[in-house]
């Protein structure tokens, strides 16, 4: 079994010397071919040297340079892109994740998970960061229907195949264990150490928290009607329809009824108004199915024959 690293780097010029140490000890330990594969996301300090500088040591690493920072799923797409391991694991070079949790996550994996996701029990985080991660884990773990306790534990393994078949972009490697669990992959996660932060400084901010509900809505909707547009789109749209239909049959009744509609105009154009969003919307859905119709392929990778 071949391993890949991949391991995201934004300044981590103090960590990344120790972190490599810390790494090796546990890849000498297994016996196992394997591959590191740093991605400098835009660093403004020596990280980039020190990389280069530990590939001439260890032809089994590869290094990346972003010419900016684009982010840690930008640079984790790019790593899966170029992992060429049976497995692949993730890693944060800051120190917090532990490489000697490595084995126990191949162990898992080979029970038959295809996925297995660090679980940081107890956190040596701030107290806000440990509170934004608690409403955010409960919350993606209700809407998503994927039972976990931590899904942005940045010290994750997984099957080639999970890392080849999910696309990464904007902020959605903290929905990793949603893309795969969505895909039918098997999903798991494990109790890991998690020590606090010793050199440099966090990347998390306040802003991430209300990104992270847009992102959360984006995956639900990539994973639940990615194939099927209409079935979102429709369901609104006749929702709406038969809505303003009702208040709209409503005011005729009345006025045949009584012979007026006094007061009841408001009513009437809001009617008019749902039945008009409910068409477009449904229409919104057919022409957004036919869309995925046409650009589906007769090909998949969703099964296996053997």
């Amino acid at each position: 079994m071949n391993i890949s690293i991949v391991i995201p780097v934004k300044d981590e010029e103090e960590s990344l010397p120790i972190f490599y140490k810390q790494l090796m000890l546990v890849l000498q330990k297994l016996r196992k071919p394997y591959e590191i594969i740093f991605i400098d996301d835009g660093s403004i300090d020596r990280s980039w040297q020190i990389m280069q500088n530990l590939k001439k040591k260890d032809r089994n690493i590869t290094v990346v340079k972003f010419r900016a920072n684009f982010g840690k799923s930008a640079a984790l797409a790019v790593g899966f892109e170029l992992a060429t391991g049976d497995v692949v694991i993730t890693l944060d070079a800051d120190l917090q994740d532990d490489p000697k949790e490595i084995p126990a996550f191949l162990r898992k994996l080979s029970e038959g998970y295809d996925f297995v996701i660090g679980w940081r029990h107890t956190r040596h985080d701030t107290l806000g960061k440990r509170l934004s991660s608690k409403l955010f884990n409960a919350g993606t773990s209700l809407l998503a229907n994927v039972q976990l306790h931590d899904f942005n534990c940045g010290l994750k393994a997984m099957k080639k195949d999970v890392a080849k078949e999910i696309t990464l972009y904007g902020e959605l490697h903290r929905f990793l264990p949603v893309l795969a669990a969505k895909r039918h992959f098997s999903v798991t996660e494990l109790p890991v150490k998690h020590h606090s932060r010793t050199y440099g400084i966090s990347k998390y901010g306040f802003e991430r928290s209300w990104k992270g509900i847009i992102d959360l809505a984006t995956t639900l909707f990539l994973t639940s009607f990615s194939t099927k547009p209409a079935h979102f789109f429709s369901t609104i749209g006749l929702v709406l329809f038969t809505l303003g239909f009702g208040m709209d049959f409503y005011v005729t009744l009345l006025k045949i009824t009584t012979g007026t509609t006094q007061g009841k105009i408001p009513l009437l154009l809001a009617g008019i108004l749902c039945m008009v969003l409910g068409v477009q919307l449904i229409s919104t859905g057919l022409i957004a199915e036919m869309i995925v119709n046409m650009h589906r392929t007769k090909k998949s990778n969703s099964y296996q024959v053997s």
